[in-house]
């Protein structure tokens, strides 16, 4: 296949190792970086397979400025929630590509592991399985590729694990022990669906790779930058602090704040991500949160 990476951020990058195994891939980003086989935007969009790597909040602007359709066939490899519109990353391709040519990867897979070629399995979910087929065919002998049609609840899973990561960091951070994290994990795999059910996503997504896989994976894992959030938040830091320390997007932050608006919006019971989004946004000591989640 000839594909081509759009975003080279250690996703990007990380995906870009792996389908190179088997294909003609390139790769793009806004920033020229050092990388064989980076190419300019024209020529990387002339491609018949695109994976866009770039994060959620910056899809919309980047579309509208740069996408030309040339019939590409897309795999949107980025997760969260517009926090401008509430938007599903689904509703915002959809308006410049028709879904029949949009599919959506998802499942554990840190970059860094991805990289090191290390074996893991992950979904590509799509209303054109015939296209998810492709995309998961494509994949390194080191992935294991599953499919499946439930596009709605891939994107949420694949947003809303960020949030519980960042309670799983704070949970971590605060030395509350390894009970207090699996209640915590377990409980945000029941909200995770719950908001997933609301949006008419099938309740067995959740408990998938793109659901359940990840969601064990980044809440519990220094590797994940969404719990290294919480860890900082955890020890007292300021968000202006913890993200430059960082130093990488953390979608769980913005995915927080969408979540929130449209939990108020849909009178959505959602605790664990309105106590991620209090830590964030008012700045309630973590062990208050704690303590209200135990009433």
């Amino acid at each position: 296949m000839e594909m081509a990476v759009i975003g080279a951020g250690k996703w990007g990058q990380a995906l870009y190792h792996a389908y190179s195994q088997k294909n003609d891939v390139v790769i793009h980003s806004r920033t020229p970086r050092d990388i064989e086989h980076f190419v300019s935007l024209d020529e990387a969009l002339q491609r018949e397979y695109l994976v866009m790597a770039i994060p959620a909040q910056s899809v919309r602007g980047w579309l509208e400025e740069h996408f030309m359709d040339h019939g590409q066939k897309i795999l949107v490899a980025a997760k969260g929630i517009e926090i401008s519109t509430g938007a599903f990353l689904n509703d915002i391709y959809g308006a410049f590509v028709p879904q029949d040519r949009l599919a959506y990867i998802s499942g554990p897979s840190f970059a860094a592991e991805v990289e090191q070629s290390l074996p893991t399995a992950l979904m590509i979910s799509s209303s054109n399985l015939a296209l998810a087929e492709v995309f998961a065919r494509a994949l390194p002998d080191f992935i294991k590729g599953y499919v499946g049609d439930d596009v709605v609840g891939a994107e949420v899973s694949g947003a809303y694990k960020n949030v519980i990561a960042i309670a799983g960091g704070v949970s971590d951070g605060l030395k509350l022990g390894n009970n207090a994290r699996a209640a915590l994990i377990s409980r945000g795999l029941v909200e995770m669906a719950r908001f997933g059910e609301a949006f008419g996503a099938k309740a067995e997504t959740f408990l998938s790779l793109g659901g359940a896989g990840d969601l064990f994976l980044t809440a519990s894992s220094t590797l994940s930058r969404n719990y290294r959030v919480g860890l900082g938040l955890a020890q007292g830091k300021d968000m202006e602090t913890i993200l430059a320390e960082l130093g990488e997007v953390a979608e769980g932050v913005p995915t927080a704040r969408a979540l929130h608006m449209i939990a108020q919006e849909k009178n959505l019971y959602l605790p664990i991500a309105e106590e991620v989004y209090a830590m964030i946004e008012e700045r309630k000591d973590p062990r208050q949160s704690v303590a209200d989640l135990l009433v």
